[in-house]
């Protein structure tokens, strides 16, 4: 069979391209494995570029033009089948609670607008093309009655908008077959047969299948292809019925709360929906369920007593920087739309129109090269593509390909950025000079350094100011020695002067430590509390030590510490890990930072703290008392990579059973 184009994947973004090219006059194909599976049945229909606060500009832009599209777009479509979409320009209503402070949607935080005590204001830091308006406590309970009791204001984004996701699949398959194009479900692509940088045809589940051009739309399955940084994120949701008798009004907007929206449909409210790292394992769950149950109540109190109609539950297909992978790829007749995430519905008009500009055109828009696949590879492989791989095409096998390499952000606190998660100290150190091999050899940015031991002249830290480097490694004062909250402030202002005698004029970092106990050198939590309320409120950005306490961690971030640094074990004993469980507690639910601290006194230690999904280690004693620091260091700074990229990888499930590593079948048998 030959065919113009051959479209992978029988989405909402597969279906919108073909239709988008056999108008433009290109025989079009599109092979589905499975058209119900497709993330866009599981979605919402919310079309919400200034909800979901999108702070990426090109993503911002790129989805805001769509929007843009859609009244034309879904009325052609409904022209061409005589059907509905759903298309409504409602706007969206964002509601805060109490805690959500600084944290609101657009401009400023709910407790900023709350203190103007403005019922309704234009927030001028919006783009002029798609203004947004701030409601407070009295205003948005007025203009959308049965909110919760705690909501405290809210944002009111106009522009936004919603369609029926379960309309505009129908529609857009039943407009793809009115205009031609050639629909074949149950086609299971299995490998792209390349050569010479094409793409020569597509191994199926119904033989080898050729075509002029293809395009790689097959959302969170597209990994199975190639090694797109592409995976799946499970979303469960439900509805409720509208009960046909109410005595309160019914929902009339679209609530999109904290971790939970709510979007009125005709006779029935969508609500949705979980965000679940848990690979393709299907179905819903009571723990997820509960979830958006409690969230929904919450927010609009009076569902609690509606019928509960369905549950269900897809796959959004999400990258690492969560923006989609669009334009071309390292195959000249290849091109990929993929990797959506939770803005394929919205992002599906602008993202026809610029594959098939792309295709048919050759035309570029220069918003793509913000997209393009390129952007996950190492930038040290510039020679040869990622991608490309060599392929037996007498049988339709392939050879594998290389995987690309996990994408990571930088480690960010208090708004300054560092490539390196290790940091390392300076005490402890038999001579000066393994002290700055061992600095040198860990690669790390951050430096931690006793304030008291600076001004006492202790052994070591004589000729510190003058050892290393402070234009090129951040200095990160300690108030080490400090058995009181006050002494602990005291030291933490000489510290910020330190550094700045040392250059770092706008070092306003501070690892905090009170400790008095001297035995165990357990931290004291109360005094470390009431230390960090009192720096932040100077203007530190704090890092406390800790014990691995969770609630105490919370505490520390709502009161505005930088980071939090649970210790892994007492400080120098060398223990590894012996406080896991509460690591990993911690992790979970901070929203700064974690960096583990104290313990660690192994390389393999350090890598399983990252594993856990650390955000960065500190590690001195191991260092510093091995008997070859330096390389020590290295090993320490290499652990900590591994880790990082294993959390970010993934590991495999762990099992009750074996599993073998080889196939049983198609094995040689007598």
């Amino acid at each position: 069979m030959i065919s113009e184009t051959v479209i992978i994947g029988g989405g909402v973004i597969g279906l919108a391209i073909a239709i988008e090219l056999k108008l433009r006059g290109t025989n079009v194909t599109v092979f589905c494995r499975d058209f119900q599976a497709a993330a866009t049945h599981a979605a919402a229909g919310m079309l919400a570029p200034d909800a979901e606060n999108i702070t990426n500009e090109a993503m911002r832009s790129l989805c805001w033009r769509s929007r843009a599209l859609y009244p034309d777009w879904t009325r052609k479509l409904e022209e061409l089948t005589g059907l509905n979409t759903g298309y409504r320009p409602c706007g969206i209503l964002a509601p805060l609670f109490e805690e959500a402070g600084q944290g609101g949607r657009g401009a400023g935080g709910a407790e900023e607008q709350r203190s103007r005590g403005e019922s309704l204001s234009f927030s001028s830091s919006s783009s002029p093309s798609s203004p947004t308006y701030w409601l407070n406590k009295e205003a948005i309970h007025q203009y959308q009655p049965g909110l919760g009791a705690e909501v405290i204001g809210g944002w009111w984004y106009p522009e936004d908008a919603q369609v029926d996701n379960k309309a505009l699949a129908h529609v857009l398959r039943t407009a793809a077959e009115s205009v031609g194009v050639e629909l074949k479900d149950g086609i299971t692509v299995e490998a792209f047969l390349q050569q010479h940088g094409q793409v020569a045809g597509v191994q199926t589940n119904a033989g080898i299948i050729r075509a002029a051009h293809y395009v790689l739309a097959s959302g969170a399955w597209s990994n199975e292809l190639l090694p797109l940084p592409v995976l799946p994120r499970k979303g469960q949701m439900l509805s409720v019925r509208i009960p046909e008798v109410s005595p309160e009004l019914p929902l009339k907007r679209v609530l999109f709360g904290q971790d939970i929206y709510i979007v009125p449909r005709r006779d029935r409210l969508v609500i949705g929906a979980t965000s679940e790292d848990v690979g393709f394992i299907p179905n819903n769950t009571p723990e997820g369920i509960q979830k958006l149950l409690q969230a929904t109540i919450r927010l609009y109190p009076q569902l609690k007593h509606y019928p509960i109609q369905e549950f269900w539950w897809g796959f959004r297909p999400a990258t690492p920087d969560e923006l989609p992978i669009l334009g071309t790829s390292h195959c000249q007749n290849l091109t990929f739309a993929t990797g959506h995430y939770r803005n394929g519905i919205l992002l599906a008009p602008i993202t026809a129109a610029l594959i098939a500009d792309l295709i048919l055109e050759q035309k570029s828009d220069p918003l793509l090269a913000n997209f393009h696949y390129s952007r996950f590879q190492s930038k040290s492989s510039t020679s040869t593509p990622m991608l490309t791989h060599s392929a037996n095409f007498s049988n339709g096998h392939h050879s594998a390909i290389s995987p690309l390499p996990t994408q990571d952000s930088p480690l960010i606190i208090a708004g300054k950025t560092f490539q390196s998660r290790l940091m390392t100290g300076t005490g402890k150190y038999r001579t000066i000079e393994e002290m700055q091999q061992s600095i040198a050899a860990s690669d790390c940015q951050i430096v931690t350094v006793a304030v008291r031991r600076v001004q006492t002249k202790a052994p070591g830290h004589e000729g510190l100011a003058e050892a290393l480097d402070w234009t090129k490694i951040w200095m990160l004062p300690n108030t080490a020695g400090c058995q009181t909250a006050e002494e602990a402030i005291r030291v933490a202002r000489l510290g910020r002067e330190m550094a700045k005698l040392l250059g770092q004029e706008d070092n306003n970092f501070v690892k905090l430590e009170v400790i008095p106990d001297l035995k165990y050198l357990l931290p004291d939590p109360i005094g470390t509390l009431q230390a960090a309320e009192q720096l932040v409120k100077e203007g530190f950005a704090v890092l406390p030590y800790i014990n691995a306490d969770p609630m105490l961690a919370k505490r520390l971030e709502e009161v505005g510490c930088a980071t939090v640094m649970p210790l892994a074990s007492p400080i120098g004993s060398g223990q590894g890990l012996k406080t896991t469980a509460n690591i990993q507690i911690i992790i979970e639910n901070a929203g700064v930072p974690v960096v583990v601290d104290a313990g660690i006194g192994s390389p393999s230690e350090a890598a399983q703290a990252m594993e856990l999904g650390a955000d960065a280690l500190l590690i001195n004693s191991a260092i510093a008392l091995s008997p070859n620091p330096a390389a020590m260091a290295r090993a320490m700074n290499l652990a900590t990579v591994a880790g990082r990229l294993a959390y970010l990888a993934g590991r495999m499930p762990i099992k009750d059973y074996a599993s073998p590593s080889s196939p049983l079948t198609g094995t040689i048998t007598s």
